[in-house]
């Protein structure tokens, strides 16, 4: 991967000027001098229907196709006034039109993008529901879905007709897309087209007139097949209900339907993807881009796939194609990042998600996923500042906490690795490695108790969590508790039978307990499964000697002369001639 100069962002450092966010009314305050009513009339001049309308420049505005379909004339309503409309530039296929209106003097929408909205972001829809003039609606973004120039916008904003052909407009009042009504099988789905292909329209018009494709005038075409917005529609309601079955019938027959729309082959490369059909997929994916080489979601979806099969390298060309056609797709930059870590090749994974996140700073899994990369560098501070960051962007990540807390245990801040962990355990109390880690945290301050406390947590949430039964009984062990050391101690051996340190431990309990035979039983699990532990041997010894098995104490001398001379000298004074043990 090139290096871009410039673009890379320094950790710590201000990754974008922060904008305010308007409230719904100021929102509203601001754009609803650029919404119009949209009215429509048969050749008898009878009202045909209603709905809305965004003015783009002096005397020419947007609306979506359907709003004017079969109409012989129409009339734009601004501020109590009429004035006459006629058709501009149409695509049926995307249902987005443009009208020309004489004498119309209405402030311009400002344009947005598509490209950097979020799911859960708050939209606001200002249009002509039910024939009420300038309504707001406010919901979010439900769902963003990748069509080629943009993204389809699936949102909860109520949609009624008449709010057709309006204006949807983010939280600083730029349009982002313009509201459409679908309902199916009793569910409301509410979807908006995007504003690029409001900015594509007359490209694609003069594409559709040159090429006979759509009907000149009004009315779109009799009995006209399913359009690009009927397809999609129809594709997104199945993917609501997770009918991959469904979807990939309909979006084959729509690939059929439609050979040279690569919409239609991306939606059969993710309906592939979602039944697992990987290399189906990656095909369907590659004949999108064959279609349209700049679709760039389509070569982060190949990417996505690629790593999917184990194909790292192959991933990384098509990451590397989506942002050389779109440099600002942060998806495409934090998935890169991702397939160089499985490569090993932390240095360039590090780079990619630098880019991600100079796009979009609120990205908190990359924000994360830099903090790894970082951290198998060896680079803990940065690690330190990457986590900061994935926790300030999304405090109830639990995830990015417990990663904060285990580069803090690293880099010796015990302190601060007990506060990550108890905020990673705030979040998902089921975390069971958080209690885990928060326990060993606190035997190093000799904070006993509340080492006890974590453990307990992480043996109730993980029962079979061997690590956990042992570090509790060790815990126990170190207030004095040997009866509930022996309890823990016998559960980790019940769960890992060749747990040599942990039957060493369970003896020691055994053995300060006067439950000799117990503990001589435990001993010799760990000698036979550890060999060269000096200790074990010795302690052996020692309750072989105060149970007068005097022959196995010989045995043991043996033993310890192989291993050990020196302690095996001292054990012979101190043990076998009966000195103190």
């Amino acid at each position: 991967m090139k290096k871009r100069a410039g673009i890379l962002l320094a950790l710590g450092l201000s990754c974008a000027m922060q904008v305010q966010a308007k409230t719904a009314s100021e929102v509203f305050e601001s754009v609803s001098p650029s919404i119009v009513v949209v009215k429509t009339y048969d050749a008898k001049g009878k009202d045909m229907g209603i709905g809305s309308g965004v003015a783009l420049a002096d005397g020419l505005i947007v609306t979506n196709c359907h709003v004017i379909k079969g109409a012989t004339s129409m009339k734009v309503e601004y501020r109590k006034k009429e004035y006459p409309a006629s058709p501009h530039q149409t695509d049926w296929d995307r249902d987005i039109c443009t009208l020309t209106v004489n004498g119309l003097h209405a402030p311009s929408a400002v344009l947005g993008t598509t490209n950097r909205l979020k799911v859960g972001q708050q939209v606001y829809a200002v249009g002509t529901p039910q024939g009420l003039a300038l309504t707001l609606s406010n919901g979010i973004v439900s769902s963003l879905r990748p069509v080629d120039g943009g993204q389809y916008l699936q949102i909860t904003a109520p949609i009624s007709p008449g709010s057709s052909g309006g204006g949807l407009f983010d939280d600083e009042g730029r349009l982002i897309g313009l509201p459409t009504f679908y309902l199916t099988e009793g569910q409301q789905l509410n979807f908006a087209v995007p504003v690029e292909w409001i900015k594509e329209l007359p490209k694609r018009h003069q594409v559709a007139s040159n090429s006979k494709k759509t009907a000149r005038g009004i009315s779109a075409p009799k009995a006209s097949p399913p359009t690009t917005t009927d397809w999609i529609n129809k594709a997104f309601a199945l993917f609501e209900k997770r009918d991959w079955a469904g979807l990939e019938d309909h979006v084959l027959r729509w690939a059929k339907a439609e050979p040279g729309n690569a919409t239609a082959w991306f939606y059969l490369g993710l309906a592939y993807e979602q039944s697992n059909q990987l290399a189906k997929a990656i095909e369907a994916y590659q004949q999108a881009v064959r279609v349209s080489p700049k679709f760039a979601e389509a070569w982060n979806n190949i990417g996505v796939t690629y790593s999917k099969l184990g194909q790292f390298t192959k991933a990384i060309e098509a990451y590397q194609q989506a942002v050389q056609v779109n440099l600002k797709l942060a998806a495409a930059w934090g998935n890169m990042g991702v397939t160089y870590v499985e490569l090993g090749q932390f240095d360039k994974a590090i780079e990619a998600y630098q880019q991600a996140v100079h796009i979009n700073p609120e990205d908190a899994k990359a924000w994360d996923n830099m903090g790894f990369a970082y951290g198998k560098l060896g680079q803990l501070a940065k690690a330190i500042e990457a986590y900061q960051q994935a926790v300030r962007v999304s405090p109830k990540f639990a995830g990015a906490w417990y990663n904060l807390g285990h580069t803090y245990g690293k880099t010796g801040q015990t302190d601060e690795e007990i506060k990550a962990y108890q905020q990673t355990v705030r979040v998902n109390p089921e975390k069971a490695d958080a209690w885990f880690n928060l326990g060993v945290a606190y035997r190093k301050l000799d904070q006993n108790d509340k080492a006890i406390e974590a453990y307990q947590q992480a043996v109730r949430i993980n029962p079979e969590d061997v690590g956990a039964w042992y570090n509790l009984g060790s815990a126990y062990g170190k207030s004095g508790q040997v009866a509930k050391a022996i309890e823990a101690y016998q559960q980790a051996v019940q769960f890992n039978q060749e747990f040599a340190a942990a039957w060493h431990n369970l003896g020691l309990c055994y053995f300060v307990s006067d439950q000799n035979i117990k503990a001589i039983n435990a001993f010799q699990q760990a000698v036979r499964l550890d060999p060269q532990d000096v200790m074990a041997w010795l302690h052996l010894g020692i309750v072989y000697r105060q149970s007068g098995q005097t022959d196995q104490v010989m045995e043991v001398y043996s033993r310890l002369k192989t291993l050990a001379p020196k302690t095996a000298d001292q054990f012979f004074d101190k043990v076998v001639k009966g000195k103190t043990p």
